[in-house]
């Protein structure tokens, strides 16, 4: 099948090279000539605008934020300028169901049909194709779609209508969010009382409260300066963010994520964002030794 795709980034590549090495004919854009030559060698051939990606039957993106997906979108030569009654495109990246859900509206007025798709699992997981993703689509479109996804995903959930996929998205990486802050919390604690980084982690590991994001964050947390980004903190303080802009919505009370928000919101303001979620430890000590 013919695909295109936009978003070549830390998660976007690996899954876009398992969509090329599935067998389907993937067409990227992507301005970084760095990127676009190692693509090439998986097989991915470069789109030379936007338009191009637009004449083809379905396309995905994994973008960072709202206003990415906005400017891809509805720019002026984005995708549904140009695209042709029926095309199909999926939202991988975390934007919130509300903006899915209007940009669903805008596609539809140009009879496109949009769905959003955004996944759960670290890069490693991208890449090993044993990520998740969660899928917010009508039955035709998720039926239309779902053989894609699963050429990049280990499991496609059908959470019901668009937007819905971002809503459990955002319910999943509220957990996560407090997961590492938790870790965080009890190293600090550990430490404090005298306990070796090491000793305590094996307790997490091997106690009750171990979970699989425990267990890989692992080295992010006791050997931060030797591990690559696996999760930026702006990444996951602006998906906390999201969440409750949500929440609010809805009318929802979230205590323990507004404290989770408050430390992200401190790292950021620090310049810690492009650094690992892990490093909010590093916050938590910042803050400790200046009262």
């Amino acid at each position: 099948m013919e695909i295109g795709f936009v978003g070549a980034g830390r998660m976007g590549r690996p899954m876009l090279v398992n969509l090329a090495a599935a067998g389907h004919d993937v067409t990227v854009y992507e301005r970084n000539a760095g990127v676009l030559a190692s693509l090439r060698e998986e097989g991915v051939r470069p789109a030379g605008s936007v338009r191009d990606l637009a004449r083809l039957p379905i396309t995905l993106s994994m973008l960072p934020d709202g206003d990415s997906a906005v400017e891809f979108l509805l720019g002026d030569d984005g995708l549904l300028t140009a695209a042709r009654p029926g095309h199909c495109h999926v939202l991988m990246g975390t934007v919130g169901p509300e903006l899915v859900r209007e940009l669903s509206a805008e596609a539809a007025k140009r009879d496109v049909r949009l769905a959003d798709a955004p996944v759960s699992g670290s890069v490693a997981a991208a890449s090993a194709r044993s990520i998740v993703t969660m899928v917010g689509a009508d039955a035709d479109v998720y039926e239309r779609i779902q053989p894609v996804l699963a050429t990049m995903t280990a499991a496609q959930l059908h959470a019901g209508p668009v937007g819905s996929g971002s809503a459990v998205k955002l319910a999943v990486n509220l957990v996560i969010a407090a997961l590492n802050q938790a870790v965080a919390e009890a190293l600090l604690l550990g430490e404090a009382a005298g306990i070796a980084p090491a000793i305590l982690y094996d307790a997490l590991e091997r106690g009750a409260a171990n979970a699989p994001f425990v267990g890989q964050k692992r080295a992010a947390f006791l050997e931060p300066d030797r591990t690559p980004v696996a999760a930026p903190v702006a990444l996951i303080a602006k998906d906390v963010r999201l969440a409750l802009q949500l929440a609010d919505s809805h009318g929802c009370r979230l205590p323990g994520t507004l404290t989770t928000a408050k430390v992200l919101e401190e790292a950021c303001a620090a310049g810690d964002g492009g650094l690992d979620m892990a490093q909010v430890l590093r916050t938590l000590k910042t803050t400790e030794q200046g009262k």
